[in-house]
């Protein structure tokens, strides 16, 4: 993947041929990280229908396992789905009664947002994050860093493509009781 330093503008800037200037390039950072910000405050507060709601019709959710770029169509993943699975993976988790009678309080931090390549078409940006999941009096911690392909539509996005890299994606995991 190019950075943003290619020939490509970002989101909302015109193809001139040189860097966009400061003001586009704010606008698309920040309509970028209130989208972010958004997305982590629903997976927060469980409000699958809302986030899944974000995702393009023909989406890949990515959570590889072992290591950080395998091919998922041949290892092993923690999750690998398409929009359809997703579906069904949040219906799962929506059924599920003992997570309906005390679903882990979460809050994510993210960071680091950094807009690796644009196209007037699709927006690839990078991030990091930290989650604290609190479930049972038990607290974990979980980082990593996200991908994500976004689709401008109108005044925000739809998420085409997210990985997610788990900082321990080689150690052993408990099962995730909710989305990464």
């Amino acid at each position: 993947m190019s950075n943003i330093a290619s020939h490509n503008p970002p989101f909302g800037a015109e193809h001139s041929g040189s860097l966009p200037g400061p003001p586009e390039l704010l606008k698309a950072h920040e309509a970028i990280e209130r989208f972010l910000y958004r997305e982590a405050r629903l997976m927060d507060a469980h409000s699958y229908d809302e986030w899944l709601a974000l995702w393009d019709q023909d989406a890949t959710y990515w959570v590889p396992c072992n290591a950080d770029d395998i091919d998922p169509t041949q290892n092993v993943s923690i999750i690998y789905d398409r929009r359809g699975q997703l579906r069904g993976r949040i219906q799962r988790l929506k059924e599920t009664s003992w997570l309906r009678e005390q679903a882990p309080r979460l809050k994510r931090l993210v960071s680091n947002i950094e807009i690796e390549s644009a196209a007037d078409d699709e927006l690839v940006v990078n991030s990091a994050f930290i989650l604290a999941e609190l479930h049972h009096h038990t607290q974990y911690l979980w980082a990593g860093s996200t991908a994500h392909k976004l689709i401008p539509t109108g005044d925000s996005f739809k998420i085409k493509y997210k990985k997610v890299v788990l900082l321990n994606n080689n150690e052993a995991l408990p099962n995730l009781m909710f989305l990464i």
